[in-house]
């Protein structure tokens, strides 16, 4: 989280206590700061300016003539976010292992970065298609044949249905029995690969996996060796992206799930995403810190490009204030005895203190919740000169 900027002091040569430093910004609630304090501010070095009394409205008015070096700002009104930036990578969601089940000898494999969908060969043994169905019920560990009954069957009838071999008119995909509509799907699916048509599906023909199209991310195979059942023939992911970013323990009651990000991508750009998750689970790391794993959804995927494991930068917000004012954070004055002002420039030119309370600070536009007695929107206030 970027540092933010002590605020100038109020003029004052005569006994006058140091200034407290801002305070960091709130994460993750609301505070006020109020200014409850008699400053007495006297003519030094060309500056002169009247006695002010905080919360006195007619002593406030006094004029200021302060000869240093400055600028104007405008009081605004509008949303405020207060923001974390946080290291993240760029990935793909989900691990996954494909165990090969059919024996004989590797004839073909894809290579990584291949995307792989349903209904589709996975790789070949003897130069027949090992094929890609939807599963997420349990892997395939048995020959499925007519007459047969359960949850490998109902995500067999699934997939068929989804492949669009069967209507759902005709095979419900919730349906757990091995049919007559079943097994003429299963033919068409056989004669499509190439494959004999059995009507029955033999272990090892076809894997089922956990996702819609796999991207290889790893070959453990080799090619024209013995494919050997139970072992891993290759590792993959989803097509979905996401941006992980390992988060201070401390820090998880900052962020929540919807909350809105801003990603910046190793290319400078900036795209939006959302927090999807945050975990709960601590991890030590080896400088002895413990985070907790924050998952991000890239609401524009595809501007995210095809890099995987790439360093990006997240800026997460954790609190939000709505329809207020606010001034740069430079243009608060630290008074003697604590608290803060604003130095108002009148339309006459005349310029004078108002005691102001700080709210939420938006470290990434620089700028400062505030509220105080007379202050409005549009009012010019004195800043240091840039």
């Amino acid at each position: 989280m970027s540092t933010t900027e002590v605020p100038r002091q109020a003029t004052d040569t005569t006994d006058v206590t140091p200034p407290a430093a801002l305070p960091p910004a709130p994460r993750g609630r609301r505070g006020w700061r109020t200014a409850i304090v008699v400053v007495t501010v006297v003519a030094a070095a060309g500056v002169t300016v009247a006695v002010v009394k905080p919360f006195d409205r007619k002593a406030a008015t006094g004029t200021i003539q302060n000869t240093a070096p400055t600028g104007l700002a405008q009081v605004t009104k509008g949303t405020l976010s207060a923001r974390t930036m946080e290291n993240g990578t760029l990935g793909y969601v989900g691990k996954l292992q494909i165990v090969g089940k059919a024996s004989g000898t590797i004839t073909r494999l894809p290579a990584v970065g291949d995307i792989i969908g349903q209904g589709k060969p996975l790789y070949r043994v003897d130069n027949k298609p090992v094929i890609f169905l939807k599963g997420t019920v349990t892997p395939a560990y048995r020959e499925l044949k007519w007459g047969m009954e359960g949850a490998d069957v109902r995500q067999l009838n699934a997939a068929l249905v989804a492949l669009k071999y069967a209507s759902k008119k005709k095979l419900s995909p919730k349906s757990d029995y091995f049919g007559a509509r079943t097994y003429y799907a299963l033919v068409r699916l056989q004669k499509k690969m190439g494959l004999k048509q059995t009507g029955t599906l033999p272990l090892g023909q076809a894997l089922f996996v956990p996702a819609d199209e796999i991207r290889v991310t790893k070959v453990s195979g080799v090619r024209g060796t013995a494919a050997m059942p139970g072992s891993v023939v290759l590792e993959g992911s989803s097509t979905r992206r996401e941006v992980t970013v390992a988060l201070n323990a401390y820090q998880q009651s900052d962020v929540v799930t919807g909350d809105k990000v801003l990603i910046t991508l190793p290319t400078g750009k900036t795209t939006p995403g959302e927090v999807s998750s945050v975990g709960k689970v601590a991890e030590k790391k080896n400088d002895d810190s413990t985070t907790i794993t924050v998952r991000i959804r890239p609401e524009k995927p595809k501007d995210t490009g095809r890099l995987d494991q790439a360093p990006v930068q997240v800026s997460i917000v954790t609190d939000t204030a709505k329809d207020v004012l606010s001034v740069p954070v430079n243009a608060l004055l630290a008074l003697a005895g604590g608290g803060y002002a604003l130095e108002v420039v009148e339309a006459n030119g005349s310029h004078r203190l108002i005691p102001v309370e700080v709210g939420l600070f938006d470290d990434a536009a620089g700028v400062v919740e505030v509220r105080g007695e007379g202050l409005q929107v549009g009012q010019n206030v004195v800043v240091p000169a840039s």
